[in-house]
């Protein structure tokens, strides 16, 4: 598996280099590059590489700009350069110190590495280390040996190290003016490993990246012996390792598997790793960024934003969410897809030029004094297929409002007045729905296309319930936060509940001229615009889990994460519910056990579901509308 990967990624870095070798050439013309061992306060070096312009002087100074990461900060060696710096080219060429880091423990960096590192918000010795005392030390450090900076320092990142970004934004360093988390992780029990504590299963293969430690600082990746392939496919071979405990076979001595087995809810292990309490009294600018079709990091840049916005009334907080998958605003294609939607051309140049870099010009190079010229909220609608702009997000002016299940499949904004109605399934874990009909991506590191892709694969499926609008007749723009309230009952003492939000495309819907795979048809297509699942024993609280009571009405309420999406005039609205979406997430025994990861296979029972959609007892989906 590692094999393969590496070479993917090989193939990556070719094809970016021979694409970029202009970029190349201009880095070594323009940049010089060093790597020092910077000291931290308890002993340990931390292993950085900065990138200076060649003209830095006493009369022109440039600002630092940061990246921590835990992936490696490879090249290494003075005569080796990266085919592109910086965040952009566009900031690449503009010329910053740019200063990259690995995090202690990690590559060549000395020290212990944890996932999430815990923040410690009060510090009381050199011994009391985390990533934002970290970045204060490596900030000092740099003020006072890189010649020719400006005293001013910002910072970005992508994914994990979009959390490094947020937690060294906790180091309240003055020179610290700008910091730019980008799908950033906030809390693992629902970013990534876990969705609202249903483990993320389709990440089954990422578990070497994150659980083994180096012996010692390396410039290779120490993990790649522990690494394997999932064969003939990834539903087949997950169906086939049988409950979670199986996998012990590969990961017994994966220190971050047994810490996600042995901390089943939402203890004090994973509070700690939680940075959203933590983001108080923070002075200096934000940018947080995202993707609306993140299959890995969304609740962390949505929630990192209106955290922030909450806790700190006065500071610069801006959100820019856009057409694309994990991360992938940071490389230009050209025409701009995700999976087989279209969204238009050049849109990750557009937010580097118009956005990214009016941020970080304005706050490291130029006044500073908030007045960028940016929107508090950017971001993209994915069904006009174009940028919007707002003062706030949520917007302020959305009509709350509730999409109504009803009997027949329908689904429209009337409360049903039925005395009796409900729509019923069987759950056989056995018989998994699959999350995705690409058996492909089942089988990749981490999944990406399923969070647009067509749902007509599940829609035929007795175990998934369909509810769906009349053809629209004016468009209808959902713009902000997603709750499901379902009211339901099962046979079993555990269930969980996956939701999808479907824009269902008319019949004479055209192809576009972009489209991936030829055999495609957009007629008819059920494009997902937003889905999530919840495992029911958390109904009441993630820490402390309950079951559920056999053949009781119970109320589940959960949060998707938030949209931006016009559904046009001439499409429906459609939403459809089931247990399973394998192997993207786990399989709930149905049977409730004190801890799923040691589930045995006979706790596994078929249970039939029940969703009520009557008087008195409706399920619906709350949306805001923007009118």
């Amino acid at each position: 598996m590692f094999k393969n990967l590496l070479s993917v990624v090989l193939m990556l870095v070719v094809a970016v280099a021979h694409a970029q070798n202009g970029d190349e050439k201009f880095i070594r013309e323009n940049y010089n590059k060093a790597e020092y061992d910077i000291p931290v306060r308890d002993g340990v070096k931390l292993h950085t590489i900065v990138y200076s312009p060649k003209d830095a002087s006493a009369e022109k100074k440039y600002p630092f700009l940061m990246q921590r990461t835990c992936y490696s900060v490879a090249p290494y060696g003075p005569d080796n350069y990266p085919p592109r710096i910086g965040p952009s080219p566009t900031l690449m060429r503009d010329k910053f110190i740019f200063v990259y880091q690995d995090v202690r423990g990690r590559y060549m960096s000395e020290g212990e590495w944890t996932n999430m590192t815990p923040h410690i918000a009060q510090k009381k010795g050199k011994t009391d280390v985390d990533e934002a005392s970290d970045t204060y030390d490596t900030i000092e450090w740099l003020l006072k040996n890189i010649p020719n900076n400006n005293g001013r320092v910002g910072q970005w990142g992508i994914s994990y190290p979009g959390f490094y970004t947020t937690a060294s934004a906790l180091s309240e360093h003055p020179a610290l003016k700008a910091s730019s988390p980008q799908a950033p992780i906030a809390d693992f029990f629902f970013d990534d490993f876990h969705h609202n504590g249903a483990f993320t299963q389709g990440y089954y293969l990422t578990f070497p990246v994150f659980g083994i430690k180096p012996p010692k600082p390396t410039t290779s990746s120490w993990f790649a012996g522990e690494m394997f392939e999932a064969k003939p496919d990834g539903y087949t071979f997950n169906l086939n390792m049988g409950p979670l405990k199986n996998f012990d076979k590969y990961y017994v001595k994966n220190f971050y598997w047994q810490e996600t087995v042995n901390h089943p809810n939402k203890d004090q292990f994973w509070q700690k790793r939680d940075i959203l309490p933590h983001l108080k009294n923070i002075k200096h600018a934000f940018m947080t960024v995202g993707g609306w079709f993140d299959a890995e990091d969304l609740y962390g840049p949505l929630n990192t934003y209106k955290t922030i916005e909450k806790n700190n009334s006065s500071t610069y907080n801006t959100i820019v969410v856009g057409p694309f998958g994990h991360g992938r605003w940071s490389r230009e294609t050209g025409h701009t897809l995700h999976n087989d939607i279209y969204f238009g051309d050049s849109i990750a140049t557009f937010y580097q030029t118009n956005i990214e870099a009016k941020f970080f010009k304005h706050f490291l190079k130029e006044s500073g004094d908030g007045k960028t010229g940016l929107p508090e909220a950017y971001m993209f609608d994915t069904g006009k297929k174009a940028w919007q702009t707002f003062d706030k997000w949520p917007v302020a002016t959305v009509e709350k409002r509730k999409l109504y299940f009803h009997e027949s499949g329908k689904l429209d904004f009337k409360e049903p007045a039925q005395p009796k109605s409900v729509s019923e399934y069987v759950s056989d874990p056995a018989k998994p729905v699959p999350y995705t009909a690409n058996y492909k991506q089942m089988s990749g590191f981490t999944p990406f296309e399923y969070m647009s892709e067509d749902q007509r694969f599940a829609s035929t499926r007795p175990d998934v319930l369909v509810f769906q609008t009349d053809v629209l007749e004016n468009d209808v723009t959902l713009g902000g936060e997603i709750t499901a309230l379902l009211k339901i009952g099962t046979t079993g003492t555990d269930a969980d509940f996956f939701v999808k939000l479907i824009d269902v495309y008319p019949g004479d819907e055209k192809n576009h001229a972009y489209l991936p795979n030829p055999t495609t048809v957009l007629a008819g297509y059920q494009q997902m615009v937003r889905s999530e699942i919840m495992r029911s024993r958390f109904r009441n609280s993630f820490e402390k889990p309950e079951p559920l009571v056999a053949g009781k009405m119970t109320d589940i309420k959960f949060r998707l994460q938030d949209v931006l999406h016009t559904f046009k005039k001439g499409h429906r609205i459609m939403v459809q519910v089931q247990s399973t979406a394998f192997p993207l997430f786990d399989r709930n025994p149905q049977k409730y056990v004190e801890n799923i990861y040691k589930a045995e296979e006979s706790d596994f029972i078929s249970a039939k579901q029940t969703i009520y959609h009557q008087a008195g007892a409706a399920s619906s989906l709350e949306v805001d509308v923007i009118k």
